[in-house]
């Protein structure tokens, strides 16, 4: 018994120090990503070692202690999405029906051809944008029912994987299809003009996630991030960033663009709203994100139910209050923060300039 806690324990280090080293490679950046499985693990470790193990001798409490700083350091990363961690964004104290916007950000996965689920979820929950995100020509042609009901779109339909649409209540001003970092993945950028006149500006991003079928490194999905990150940290209009970024929300790069951005997760304090993967409970990773400016306050975000897909979309519903948000604070970049963002954008070659930027 005591090889076999051992031998856990050394694979629980390993998953604890190996993401440490900051290496794009998929194997190690896919290690941020069950550090909630992780922490599972290392609970039932812990009890095990306290039930098995004989700490006449030093080897047991070495084993015993080293599985709770595992944990601990599991812990670190996941508990900001809980609700036992203070909210990043304040809730929502006014009913202010003009100054609204909800969002459905729905990963379709190309081959599901169940659109009428879909289609239900939008007329229930009546959101003022939709993004969807691996919809190809099919897709665009079953969801042109929801012309009527939001007439403003931006189509741009590929059977790779990577095609996207967004639909709108709401005006949709200067809306370009950029392809930032790889040319055959896109993502979209508007102005969207609120009831009350205000300009908004959206990024709805789906980049390539570092995978054995995909691109051997995360530095593609990272450069898209990170120059995504940095043109909005420059501009004073209200921002909001939405899709599946195809990374956990607490990884490393996901703070790091949180950092860069300066934009507010609403889920800290909240939950994990995990969307990924719909089949399997015990696998389940926040991929879709929705991140935004401190213009905004929190009226709700849920996961809705399955479309089929392997993704569960999710719903976010902002109120558009500069006064009361305004000292609404997110992380903090350092020097190592904005030194590492620099590595990220040298070794692809973007630049934030490629970025959509509107004119504030």
């Amino acid at each position: 018994m005591f090889w076999l806690l051992f031998f856990c324990t050394v694979l629980c280090v390993i998953f604890c120090v190996v993401p440490l080293s900051r290496h794009p490679h998929w194997i190690v950046r896919a290690m941020d990503f069950p550090r909630l499985q992780i922490a599972l693990f290392l609970i039932f470790l812990v009890i095990a070692d306290v039930v098995f193990l004989d700490f006449n001798l030093g080897s047991s409490w070495t084993l015993l202690l080293t599985s709770m700083v595992c944990l601990s350091w599991q812990l670190w990363w996941i508990l900001p999405y809980t609700p036992l961690w203070k909210k990043e964004v304040k809730t929502a104290r006014d009913h202010r029906p003009d100054s609204e916007v909800s969002i459905l950000t729905a990963n379709v996965l190309t081959p599901n051809r169940n659109a009428e689920a879909l289609i239900e979820l939008v007329r229930e929950h009546k959101p003022d944008v939709l993004v969807t995100l691996e919809s190809d020509q099919w897709w665009q042609d079953q969801l042109v029912e929801l012309s009527d009901e939001m007439g403003y779109r931006i189509k741009c339909p590929l059977d790779n994987l990577y095609g996207m649409h967004v639909f709108s209540r709401f005006p949709l001003e200067d809306p370009t299809i950029s392809f930032l970092i790889e040319e055959d993945v896109p993502s979209i950028h508007a102005l969207l003009v609120l009831p009350t006149g205000d300009k908004i500006r959206v990024h709805f991003l789906h980049p390539a996630p570092p995978s054995p079928t995909e691109n051997e490194e995360s530095t593609e999905r990272d450069a898209e991030l990170v120059i995504v990150g940095r043109s909005v940290a420059e501009s004073d209009l209200p921002i909001i960033v939405t899709g599946d970024l195809n990374d956990v929300a607490w990884s490393a790069t996901t703070r790091l663009f949180r950092k860069i951005s300066g934009l507010l997760d609403p889920r800290v304090g909240r939950g994990m709203f995990n969307t990924f993967h719909v089949d399997y409970f015990f696998l389940r990773w926040p991929l879709d994100h929705l991140f935004h400016s401190e213009h905004f306050t929190l009226k709700s975000i849920q996961r809705l139910p399955s479309i089929g897909s392997d993704h569960f979309s999710l719903l976010t519903r902002l109120v558009y209050n500069p006064a009361y948000g305004s000292n609404q604070e997110g992380l903090e970049a350092d020097v190592a923060d904005r030194q590492w963002a620099q590595d990220i954008n040298q070794q692809q070659e973007s630049n934030k300039n490629d970025v959509p930027s509107f004119r504030d």
